[in-house]
């Protein structure tokens, strides 16, 4: 009988938070304690080591997400516990989970097994507060637009062309939609309104993407919040309200220190989602991961398709980032529902399905290398149930594109079971490396959405709805066209249809609304039915999480 996640974590002895730092090489004068096992870190930890040369960049991504799982958070744990086995100065950096997620479909997301973060609990809920933080200073600033409105509206403001939505950590779909501001004149303008899931306001992108408390006030004035009568964009700055926000996200920002259970020091900080949002925990938390270490291993969020594009074509162009290997997780299991097996029968056997669903697999893998240009390694997240057959075809198909494969056993065996994948990303860093994007920003904006439909889904082209066309037009006047892309698009599919699995071909994706998030830097292009606010499944994982009289937390995986 295999122990849970949390059964795990609750029986690892923590090092002293201050000796994690230690390990880390961070001086006591950077460090802020929340307790014994959490620190925050200055952000002046940056500047005191601005000369310092920078450590090497790994990238672990997956192929698309199935109900069987792929482990990636497992693997980047278990991969810089591996790394540190041999002896190399390592440190990993992680995105932060949403209470969304933690209490609806996913569970726990800081690893599993024996390649996890920790303390597990207070990752995966309130931690050090900073989703809490960057809700209040999303909300802060809907409140002061309505406000702003309410008290004579100076600037003209239509509250027909409103963009800006109020956010909650939760996935609650009853706050999709909503009609506020009833109940006569002094309770507010009634309109319809709306609520998105906090990992997917723009607050934490730019959150995530800023490199300074400065450079974070910049990006919050310049987010757009709505339009005026004769269509000028508002902005955050307009209502006077980014101050304010940064004086409530000042102490987020400070990127938050914990531990493997190998007591690797680990980074986790900031948490978008990568379908909707841009999927990579903050630049700062990077910077720092990679100023304090030899190596720095990091994750993006869902399948290559999303998480790794935005990593390399998003945050690693705006952070002037480059990465030096790329990891692409996969399991037999997930492969094999990719070649149609339903999740009761991926037990057994079946190479018939698993060369079916190997196309997603290597489709990854070729966008990595070919597009990118990166160095890569596939990393097979092992199971009991997996057959030597079944290991040896994936191996074999791999090398036909000339990548090797590493056999990863750190859920069960923790860092010793990854060694010989941190033994290939170790080569695969002195690899030449001539890293580019898939797309030039000076493209225009129907380029730049046709360039990753077609280069990285593979898609045969792009379906531009009137509406959105309509919202190019209006983008490109204002000057937002060169503009990096943030597509919103399933995480289960290369293409905008969550059921066509595999490497589905002969297919376009379609785009039914673009945005600005001025902010953050990026354009939002929503494709298929994606929606910023999720809603519960039909047994949520929150039914099976409780606490005992002594504040023991159960059922978080």
């Amino acid at each position: 009988m295999y122990k849970s996640d949390i059964e795990i974590a609750q029986e690892c002895r923590m090092s002293h938070i201050t000796e994690i730092a230690k390990t880390a090489g961070i001086g006591e004068e950077y460090l802020e304690q929340y307790g014994n096992y959490k620190a925050k870190i200055d952000y002046k930890l940056l500047k005191d080591k601005a000369n310092t040369p920078d450590g090497k960049l790994i990238l672990v991504t997956a192929i698309n997400p199935t109900p069987a799982g792929e482990g990636k958070t497992t693997t980047t744990v278990g991969l810089a516990d591996a790394l540190k086995r041999l002896g190399k100065n390592v440190i990993v950096a992680l995105r932060e989970p949403s209470l969304g997620p933690v209490f609806g479909v996913k569970g726990g997301a800081a690893g599993g097994g024996y390649a996890q973060v920790v303390p597990m609990e207070d990752i995966n809920l309130h931690f050090t507060g900073d989703f809490h933080a960057i809700g209040a200073a999303n909300n802060l600033l809907a409140a002061m637009l309505d406000n702003h409105i309410q008290q004579g509206n100076a600037l003209g403001i239509d509250v027909k062309k409103i963009t800006w939505k109020r956010c909650v950590d939760m996935n609650d779909r009853q706050l999709r939609n909503v009609v506020d501001g009833l109940g006569g004149r002094m309770q507010g303008v009634p309109r319809e309104d709306g609520f998105d899931i906090t990992v997917a306001s723009e607050v934490m992108a730019v959150f995530c993407l800023s490199s300074s408390v400065s450079d974070m006030k910049e990006r919050l004035g310049r987010m757009v919040v709505g339009y005026t009568y004769d269509d000028r964009p508002v902005t955050a700055h307009d209502l006077k309200a980014e101050g304010a926000m940064a004086a409530l996200l000042k102490d987020a920002l400070k990127p938050n220190l914990v531990q493997t259970l190998e007591g690797t020091p680990a980074f986790v900080h900031g948490g978008p989602f990568a379908n909707i949002a841009h999927g990579c925990n903050s630049i700062l938390a990077t910077r720092m991961a990679m100023k304090l270490g030899d190596y720095a291993v990091t994750e993006a969020g869902f399948g290559a398709d999303l998480g790794a594009e935005k990593f390399l074509d998003i945050k690693c162009r705006l952070a002037g980032l480059k990465p030096s290997a790329v990891v692409v997780v996969a399991t037999v299991r997930a492969l094999k529902n990719h070649g149609g097996v339903p999740k009761a029968e991926l037990d057994k056997e079946n190479l018939e399905a698993l060369e079916k669903g190997l196309p997603n697999l290597l489709q990854h893998v070729s966008n990595i290398r070919d597009v990118y240009k990166l160095p890569c390694v596939v990393a097979i997240n092992a199971f009991p149930t997996d057959t030597r057959a079944e290991l040896d075809l994936v191996e074999a198909k791999c090398r036909e594109l000339g990548v090797n494969v590493a056999l990863s056993e750190v859920w069960a065996r923790g860092g010793a079971g990854g060694t010989a994948l941190a033994e290939e990303v170790i080569r695969l860093c002195e690899e030449p490396n001539e890293f580019s994007f898939s797309y030039e920003l000076d493209a225009t904006i129907e380029e730049k959405l046709k360039a990753i439909s077609t280069r990285i889904y593979h898609a045969d082209g792009v379906n531009i709805e009137p509406n959105a066309r309509k919202q190019i037009q209006t983008l490109e006047a204002l000057g937002f066209d060169k503009l990096p892309i943030c597509m919103a698009k399933t995480q289960y599919s290369f293409s905008d249809d969550q059921t066509k699995l595999g490497a589905p071909a002969g297919f376009n994706i379609t785009v039914r609304n673009i945005k600005v998030s001025a902010g953050a830097g990026f354009l939002v292009a929503l494709t298929g039915d994606i929606m910023t606010m999720p809603g519960l499944p039909k047994v949520p994982a929150a039914e099976h999480i409780d606490v005992d009289e002594n504040g023991v937390i159960s059922g978080l995986f």
